[in-house]
This record gives structure tokens, sequence and C-alpha cells, in this order.
């Protein structure tokens, strides 16, 4: 027991009740991925098995909530141990364990009170175990997640739906479910609320269900369907009114149609993401923003389709909007991030990448009138001149700020950014390469809060101006400064030596001397990229 309360605390976050260690009830234990110096010797040699499971529930009886995501040498044997001495369970996560239909038997016969279940990645699982476990604890089952297991097919998923009245969130990534397991879910559990899919060989008719049965429905994930059309989202539209949260993912028979309907008959929906639909376009948008007034967060990710008038009408109607993603949307420019910026004043956060039709005018809009933004983010959309963000730094109380790739942004923008957000935590500007030492020493003296800060491939950047970044930047705790040609192992030591805070260091192996290596220790994990 001592040896396992010693490997606690290299991986285990728990939560204790009061001061008796038997009453801990929350542990988590995951596998470790990143190790360095002596921890890594240590971690290999306690690895979690099926003793040092046995030996968990041994010592923490009134375990309510685990987590063991690819603890892989994990089996059915340290799970039926688990379960026979925590009753107490509420929270099972055992992504990545090679756990068998024995173990999940055990959970069911004897966790009742089990609320929450994660099974993605437990490869060894069949329906024999899981319909047991809905047999046994189904009753007090509320979510529950699988992905990638071969062997659970519809059968599983009746089970489900005969015993499991109360669940309230199913995920599901399989190419194994077809429509008759998902209609069993939709008639036997009236309460769910969430729903997430990955199933190619659902149809309509599935969809079709869950319109007419999930009438709690609040969140529903659609990805990669291939086999249903818009009259499955006109019957979602038609019967979930408490619809919030919508995210359609690579749908690609979908159309303005079935967004409309959704829009129409979903007018409390808050989240849109639209994903690779691509006979999705403006008209299909712009109902969301007629209808739609309380959406808050709205993502468009490779909509080659949808124009600048879909967020006019986004602008126009959504005036809570608070967070806005962008991504390869190459029909939507200055006019639309302007509506936005005139409509939406509330908006926090603006993620834009790729979008080669935004420039100057709709950065400089967003700048002038949204005061709350925080959160900005304009990867490789090179029409962004240092103009726009010197009005995002008079107008903007910016945390966190990517321009990685606006090759004409140069100095004049990020002093601006530096004078005006003292707040600003974190920074990337690689790829700029007209960027200079000037910048970094107006970054030391404005912005002191600063963590993590991306250089990579900003070639005029010397070690004169990571000095001056660095004397005032005492929270800095990462640093990426691949490629940067003008930069020495001397301005690596300095970063090394000036951060007491610093974890991560991102720089090109040649760069490293020897001091500065044994400097490092283990306290900083840095990346080695050699050229």
């Amino acid at each position: 027991m001592d040896m396992l309360k010693r490997w606690f605390k290299l991986l285990v976050q728990g939560k204790r009740r009061g001061r008796d260690e038997n009453a801990m009830t929350s542990l988590k234990v995951h596998y470790a991925g990143e190790k360095s110096g002596s921890e890594e010797e240590v971690c290999e040699s306690f690895c979690l098995t099926d003793a040092g499971l046995t030996a968990v529930a041994d010592g923490f009886s009134k375990l309510e909530k685990l987590s063991l995501i690819w603890c892989s040498n994990v089996t059915s044997l340290g799970i039926m141990s688990l379960a026979q001495k925590c009753y107490f369970l509420k929270s099972l996560d055992l992504q990545g364990c090679y756990v068998g239909d024995q173990g999940l038997a055990v959970v069911g016969k004897c966790c009742k009170q089990l609320e929450d279940l994660n099974l993605r990645f437990c490869e060894s699982l069949t329906d024999a175990g899981l319909v047991d476990l809905a047999t046994g604890c189904g009753k007090s089952l509320k979510s529950l997640g699988v992905a990638a297991c071969a062997r659970i097919t519809d059968r599983s998923l009746e089970a489900v739906g005969s015993h499991c009245k109360s669940l309230e969130t199913l995920s599901l990534d399989s190419e194994f479910i077809h429509n008759k397991g998902i209609l069993a879910i939709a008639q036997g559990c009236p309460l769910l609320k969430v729903l997430k899919l990955l199933c190619i060989n659902v149809t309509d008719e599935a969809l079709t269900a869950v319109g007419v049965s999930c009438l709690s429905l609040e969140m529903l994930a659609l990805y990669s369907f291939q086999q249903f059309t818009d009259k499955g989202l006109r019957a979602v539209g038609k019967g979930c009114k408490k619809l919030k949260n919508l995210t359609l993912s690579d749908c690609y028979f979908l159309s303005d149609k079935g967004l409309e309907a959704i829009a129409t008959g979903c007018t409390e929906l808050t989240h849109l993401e639209v994903n690779g639909c691509h006979n999705i376009g403006t008209i299909g948008l712009e109902s969301v923003g007629k209808y739609c007034p309380r959406l808050t967060e709205l993502a468009l990710l490779y909509c080659q389709r949808i124009g600048n008038f879909a967020l006019y009408e986004v602008g126009r109607g959504c005036k809570d909007l608070q967070a806005l993603h962008l991504v390869d949307c190459s029909s939507i420019g200055d006019e639309a991030i302007c509506s936005i910026a005139y409509g939406c004043r509330n908006l926090k956060k603006l993620h834009i990448r790729r979008c080669y039709e935004v420039g100057n005018k709709g950065i400089i809009a967003v700048g002038e009138n949204c005061h709350s933004l925080t959160d900005l983010s304009l990867r490789f959309c090179d029409r962004v001149l240092d103009e726009a963000l010197i009005a995002v730094g008079q107008g903007c109380p910016l945390q966190h700020l990517n321009v990685s790739g606006c090759n004409q942004i140069g100095d004049a923008g990020i002093v601006a950014i530096a004078r005006g957000c003292p707040q600003l935590s974190y920074l990337d500007v690689s790829v700029l390469q007209n960027l200079g030492d000037m910048a970094l020493a107006e970054l030391g003296e404005g912005c002191p809060l600063l963590k993590d800060i991306v250089l990579s491939h900003c070639r005029q950047i010397t070690d004169i101006g990571l000095s001056h970044l660095v004397k005032n930047c005492q929270m800095l705790e990462s640093c990426h400064m691949v490629y940067c040609p003008s930069i020495t192992a001397a301005g690596v030591a300095t970063v090394v030596s000036s951060c007491p805070s610093v974890k991560k260091v991102l720089v090109e192996k040649w760069k490293v001397s020897p001091r500065t290596k044994r400097r490092a220790g283990s306290v900083l994990s840095y990346l080695c990229v050699d050229l």
C-alpha cells in the first residue's frame, strides 16, 4: 500500500472528503505519454495493472469516480475486483482498457449506482458484456460512450433501450450499428438529451425516429453521415424543440432545406457547427440568423458555398453571439466580418483561418466595435496588415492572439498589441517574416502576464529581442523558436535561465549547449528538432 501511495503522487489526481483516505471519491489514472528524466523509470515501473487496481479497490472502497484512460494493462480481472469492492461507483472511464465481457458483467451486477460509463476503444468487448451491464445496472445509467468496438452491434443498443430508461447521453462511433439499434434507443430512452453519432450505416429512418421520440434532445452531433438527407433533419426540426447544440460534419447530402428546417423549428439553438457539408450554403445559414436569436457560438469549416450575406443575417439577428470560427470559407470576406462586428458587440472569440478575402477592413471593424473580444486568431489571413492590429490593440482586451502566417504584419501591429493588451497570456507570431526585436522588447514591457509564445520561422528575431522579452515576462512557461536563424545557443540559454516558470522550449537540438541542458534538468521539458 505504501508503494501504491507513492505512485499516486506521480500519476493520480484524487479528491477526498475530510481526512479519511479510504473516503477518496474521485481518482484519475491516465497513461503517462510524456516522461523525462528519472520519472520515466518510475512511471514505467508502476504502470497500472490488475494488481494495482485491486489495491485501489481495497484501499478506497467508497470510490465514486474512476478514470483509467489508456491503462491498457487493466483487464477484466482488475475490473471485476474493483466492481466487487467499490459498490458506490457512479462514473467509470475505461477508454482504451483491455476489458472483456466478464468484467463488464460484474460491473453491471455490483455497481447499481453507476451513471456514467465510457467504453471507447475497448476492443475486446462484445454484445454479451454490454447486454449484461445494461440488464444489471441499466436503471441508474445516464451516460454511455462506445467507439471502435467492432463486436458491439444493434443487439447491445436494443438492451440499452430496454433497460436504460434514464439514459441522457449517448455517444456512438461504429460502422456496425444500423437503424435497428438507433430506433431502439429513440423509442426506449425518452429522457435522451445528448446524442453523438458517427455511424455510416444509419439512415433517415433512424433520425426520423429521434425527431419523433426524443423530445428532450438538447444536443445532436452527426459525423460522416452518407446515407441520410434533409428528411431526417426536418423530423428533428419538427420534434426536438429543445435542441440547443447542433453539429453537422461531413454530411454530404444535407442542403439548405435541412438547415432551414432546424432553424425554423429549433429556435432555442445556441451552438451550431457546420463542417464540410458542401451542399449547405448562404440560404441555409440566413435562416439561422433570422430564426435563432439565442445563438452564442457559430463554427463554419470548409463551407465554400456560404457567402457574406449569411453572416449579415447572423449579425442582424444573433445579438448574443460570443464566438465565431471560420476555416477555409473562401466566399466570406470583409463585408461579413463587418456585419458581425456591428451587430454582435458581445463577441469574445473570433477565430479565422485561411479565409483569404478577410482583410484590414473587417478586422478594424472588430477592433472598433467588439470591446469584449479576448481571443483572436487570424491564421494565414495574408490580407490583414498592421493597421488591423492597431485597431484591435486600441479596442480589445486580448488575452490570446494568433496571427501565424499573416505575413504582412510586422513590428507596428505587435507593438500596438503590446501597448494595448496588458492581459495577453498567449501569442503566436510564427511565420511573420517582418517581425523583429522591437516587437519583442515592447512585449516584454507591456505584457508581463505572457505565458506562451510561438516565434518559429521568424527570421529577423535575434538573441537581443529574446533577452528584452524574458526580462519582464517572468511567468513565461513555453517558448517555441524553431527555424529562427538569428537565435543562437546564447538566446536559448537566456530563456532557460531567466524564466523560473518555463516548462517547454521548442528549439533545434544543435542550439542547446551542454550547460543549458544541465541547467534545464528534469524541470524543463523541451523538444529537440534537428535541421
